[in-house]
């Protein structure tokens, strides 16, 4: 009688930017099968390979890389981590469906709210959609080069899919996930409210975002001033306020732990300013649109945030 070992996931890296080019290799030198669909870095990324500059683990490098430029050059894969903006969603989903193995967990490795909504009724309806939380300090500093300055956990919960009726299968699959990350030295653990946690986020990456292309400045100078420092501890009460109109309920401290760890930080450029510098679009629907329509739609207003979204809507409309 032979004994049948299951099979080791095939992982699908869907945008290879900072994110998916940091939770790549590390998913890749743990020893898992990962396969990275790429763009304008194919050229570069196939024949110098991934490397990963990281303040945490050293200089990291991957070559060979498993590299395509199509979809369609892909095998199907188990697991699928998006790590592209949540600005290109609609457009990816046709790509997803392509590359995903029957019973496949997609993972949205993005930020903001509601991103999983946008995408999920153009998915396949037996694909299990996931959304994943990143607390990590990461960007491009060239094709296939990744910065790597802080942190790296990753927060997983159940969306949508064919386990939605199903509890324990939805447990299952998160844990799954998250041993993934585990198995390459990534925190990770398995969250019960997808919505609740992405409210969270947005207690940080509302001011910090919006702030550091409105006003040019990376953490350390917004929070060496005290006009910033005011207005990004308004924010974040704010945001918090639209959180629980929402149903969703964050203690006032949380906002104080996260600007309290933000003064320990090095100083940090968040994903928004790389893509204002990089003339790229900024990811104002995610992070600004949703949450504030649905905090309105609750009945509650949240005039500092409004502000912030108006003034970044006209800066992103005259940067391209």
């Amino acid at each position: 009688m032979t004994t049948v070992t299951p099979q080791s996931p095939r992982i699908g890296i869907i945008g290879t930017g900072a994110i998916g080019g940091f939770y790549g290799l590390m998913l890749a030198r743990a020893g898992f099968d990962v396969h990275f669909l790429l763009r304008s870095e194919y050229a570069a990324v196939s024949e110098q390979g991934l490397r990963v500059n990281s303040s945490v683990h050293g200089a990291l490098h991957l070559h060979p890389v498993q590299a395509y430029a199509q979809a369609a050059d892909m095998p199907p894969c188990d697991w699928l981590l998006v790590g592209t903006k949540s600005t290109g969603n609609v457009e990816l989903a046709p790509t997803l469906a392509q590359v995903a193995a029957p019973d496949a967990k997609v993972v949205l490795l993005q930020n903001g709210l509601d991103v999983e909504d946008s995408l999920r009724e153009h998915l396949p309806a037996s694909l299990h959609l996931l959304g994943g939380l990143c607390y990590i300090g990461v960007h491009r500093s060239g094709p296939g080069v990744v910065e790597h300055q802080a942190l790296g956990r990753v927060n997983l919960g159940y969306h949508s899919g064919s386990a939605a009726n199903d509890e324990n299968r939805q447990k299952a699959i998160v844990e799954a996930g998250a041993a993934l990350f585990h198995q390459a030295g990534i925190e990770s653990q398995a969250m019960a409210n997808v919505h609740q946690a992405r409210w969270h986020k947005l207690v940080w990456n509302v001011p910090f975002n919006g702030l550091s292309v409105l006003l040019k400045a990376g953490t350390t100078n917004l929070m060496a001033d005290a006009s910033s420092r005011e207005l990004i501890q308004a924010l974040m009460a704010e945001v918090i306020q639209g959180a629980h109109a929402c149903g969703h309920e964050i203690p006032a401290s949380y906002a104080e732990q996260m600007f309290a760890m933000t003064e320990t930080m090095d100083d940090y450029l968040p994903s928004m300013y790389h893509d204002y510098m990089h003339k790229r679009s900024l990811e104002l629907a995610a992070i600004y649109a949703r949450p504030l329509s649905a905090a309105k739609a609750a009945g509650c207003e949240l005039p500092r945030m409004q502000a912030l979204h108006q003034a970044l809507s006209f800066i992103d409309r005259h940067n391209r």
